[in-house]
């Protein structure tokens, strides 16, 4: 007898079956519903990307690049990569049609993205990311209402001010620390790992490994630079009181150029980030000479599902079929989806059943699937006109004649 192959999933991604595909279009709707209220427009590209994209200095995340990428030779012996973010496909996408667009330029995306890591909560190798960016705009005011819609994609989710604190650093900031402190390139990027590291460090290691940088807390955690001090007072006119600067938000692309900034989870069961981005300005250099100054920040799905689940937001399943038909005899199918096709031409989604099964096991198959109403076709109906609709979830049942079905269905 030969070997069965497992039913598992590949390790680090999912299968989506309807409940978790409902929950997963739930979030990316609201993503987009979102952006699209602040004026962003929604673009897309190929998963494939060449690798040198992601190896190009300017670009690199080192631990991402040589570590976690899926990258393989295809079969025209070009180095391909599954893109691991988005950033630097908008960037070329843009460097491409830089004179066509209008600036300030608003754009979205919620691409699928593949990181090789080790799977944990909120981390997977596979995972839905929303992307925003505007290109075209020095302006503070861009950077704060980047953070702005941040902000409201948690509270769109169900959030509030409470369940999470806007973390705001400055890579100028750091660089001119990092200056200060006489640090060279591998000094530098040390002492900035250190940094990124400090939630996950005990306080007084964290403070021993600083001084072997000749660095302090306190000229750390001193007052906010001005360019960070200015994005608070502006977030702040904005109605947006949660913002505070935090030295020890790096980020790990080196693409950032200016103010830096991470959404943090509160909640004592899921207290890390739930997404992060800033401010890049010289991204398109790597196309073209002419720089092209951009802002931007992603989500991934799983952490926004993790926010959700630990205070009880996640939405109750509910199949996008509304009624279920069941039959007393199979010879009825014809007459079922007459009935059928009269309520989906009126925008009731039904599902009928071949009556292949006895009728207590039809209305068990509906009882699995989580469609909340059943109708039962039999002769007596037929004849009469006149058909119960059970509520599955109650058990109560009404009856109604054929031309009322679908005003009841469309006034749930």
């Amino acid at each position: 007898m030969s070997k069965k192959l497992p039913t598992e999933p590949y390790k680090g991604v999912r299968d989506f079956y309807p409940e978790d595909q409902a929950l997963l279009n739930y979030i990316l709707a609201t993503w987009r519903s979102t952006a699209e209220r602040f004026g962003y427009v929604e673009y897309n590209a190929s998963i494939l990307e060449p690798s040198e994209l992601y190896k190009a200095k300017g670009v690199e995340n080192e631990e991402i690049v040589n570590e976690q990428t899926y990258t393989f030779i295809d079969r025209g012996q070009r180095e391909v990569t599954l893109r691991p973010e988005m950033t630097p496909t908008v960037a070329r996408m843009v460097a491409g049609k830089r004179r066509e667009l209008g600036y300030p330029l608003r754009w979205y995306s919620v691409p699928n993205c593949f990181r090789y890591e080790r799977p944990q909560r909120g981390r997977l190798r596979e995972f839905w990311q929303f992307n925003a960016d505007i290109f075209g705009s020095n302006s503070l005011w861009a950077d704060a209402e980047i953070v702005q819609l941040a902000y409201e994609i948690v509270l769109a989710f169900g959030g509030t001010d409470k369940d999470f604190v806007i973390k705001l650093g400055s890579r100028v900031e750091l660089n001119r620390i990092a200056t200060q402190l006489g640090l060279n390139e591998e000094q530098k990027k040390k002492f900035l790992g250190l940094l990124d590291r400090r939630a996950k460090v005990d306080p007084q290691e964290f403070s021993t490994a600083l001084r072997e940088f000749g660095a302090s807390e306190g000229l750390l955690y001193g007052t906010p630079p001005q360019n960070v001090q200015q994005l608070i007072e502006k977030l702040r006119e904005l109605g947006i009181t949660n913002a505070q600067y935090d030295p020890s938000i790096v980020r790990g692309f080196a693409y950032y150029t200016d103010i830096m900034f991470e959404v943090f989870d509160t909640h004592p069961d899921n207290n890390r980030a739930l997404m992060g981005g800033g401010r890049y300005d010289n991204l398109t250099q790597l196309f073209d000479e002419e720089p092209l100054p951009g802002v931007g920040f992603a989500i991934g799905d799983a952490t926004m599902r993790d926010f959700m689940e630990v205070r009880g937001l996640l939405k109750k399943y509910v199949p996008a079929t509304k009624l279920y038909i069941a039959l007393v005899d199979a010879s009825l199918v014809p007459a079922a989806l007459e009935l059928a096709a009269q309520l989906r031409a009126q925008g009731v989604n039904t599902a009928v059943d071949f009556g292949e099964r006895k009728l207590g096991e039809q209305i068990k198959a509906a009882a699995k699937q989580g469609t909340p109403y059943l109708l039962v076709v039999g002769q007596d109906e037929l004849a009469s006109g006149t058909f119960a609709v059970r509520n599955m979830e109650s058990g109560t049942e009404e009856k109604m004649s054929r031309q009322k079905l679908a005003e009841f269905f469309l006034n749930l």
